[in-house]
């Protein structure tokens, strides 16, 4: 028995011993996390960190998926300290967390953001939940293809882990399209890196068209529902397409779309402002149903 003892202590004293080093290395049970936060500049940088808690055991921290430089272990007083690194059969790298009485915090940049036609894209992956910060200059963002405005949000958080394909504008390029109906002003924004052409509010029809000239851009329209309100329906000249709602403050609404072809995009609300004329036939139809009851009680009479 004393035997074991001794040689678990001798084994363990290697470990320690080990500078950080790359190979295939898993020790340990799966790292126990306090939080882990993804950085986002608007020049697309990455920056993870990952704070691994406490223990009196050796763990292995499983780390993002990609490209990795910049990695940087330190405890909880920010001095750097040494540990051992490895790679799965797919690459994949993974840190040994040593036994200690503080957390643990493994700092590293990934390598996998593009930029195509003014869209900054990455695709980051972990099984579990991460939270995903950005810079205050970016407060437009596609999420799987859905629009969020961040706001006075800092980031968004994958609960329960899992795929996020995050895209946004290098440069955003807005257009203002102002609405006039009798008296009232409605401005119409648009965010995109398509051509747009052929802009059109048509009240009567509650429907809003325009003509876009880039095949699987994305295009945001921005407006009250003051002006057009859903439920919506979008096409594509004749073709219903798919998109997404991003509702704000103040009853402003989003749309987002990204047509795959070039054509016109023609959005239909269910409720738009009133035309004045509108409420003539109404009007007629009150009066008579006044008016009748009156006109019979006066010929008893």
């Amino acid at each position: 028995m004393n035997q074991k003892i001794i040689s678990t202590i001798i084994i363990f004293g290697l470990i320690t011993a080990i500078p950080t080093a790359y190979g295939q290395l898993t020790i340990g049970p799966e790292a126990k996390q306090e939080s882990i936060e993804v950085k986002i500049n608007s020049n697309g940088e990455i920056e993870i960190k990952h704070i691994v808690k406490a223990s009196n055991m050796p763990s292995t921290l499983y780390l993002f998926s990609g490209k990795i430089s910049n990695m940087i272990i330190t405890n909880h007083v920010d001095e750097e300290i040494q540990s051992g690194i490895g790679n799965d059969e797919k690459g994949n790298m993974s840190v040994m967390v040593f036994p200690s009485k503080h957390n643990t915090i493994v700092k590293y940049n990934l390598e996998n953001m593009i930029l195509h036609d003014n869209l900054i894209k990455t695709e980051i992956s972990y099984p579990q939940k991460f939270s995903v910060i950005f810079d205050e200059s970016i407060n437009l963002i596609f999420v799987n293809d859905n629009i969020i405005f961040l706001d006075n949000k800092k980031g968004i958080a994958v609960n329960g882990g899992g795929n996020a394909k995050i895209e946004f504008y290098s440069n955003e390029s807005k257009i203002i399209k102002e609405v006039i109906w009798e008296e009232n002003k409605f401005d119409v924004e648009i965010i995109t890196d398509s051509e747009i052409q052929s802009f059109n509010f048509n009240q009567p029809e509650k429907s809003i068209s325009l003509q876009v000239n880039d095949e699987n851009k994305f295009v945001t329209i921005t407006m009250s529902e003051e002006l057009l309100g859903g439920p919506y329906v979008i096409l594509l000249d004749d073709e219903q397409i798919r998109y997404t709602k991003f509702v704000q403050d103040g009853g402003i609404i989003s749309l987002n779309l990204k047509p795959e072809t070039t054509g016109q995009v023609t959005i239909i609300g269910t409720t738009v402002i009133p035309e004045f004329s509108m409420f003539i036939p109404l009007i007629i139809g009150f009066m008579i149903i006044l008016t009748v009851p009156a006109m019979k009680k006066f010929n008893l009479r």
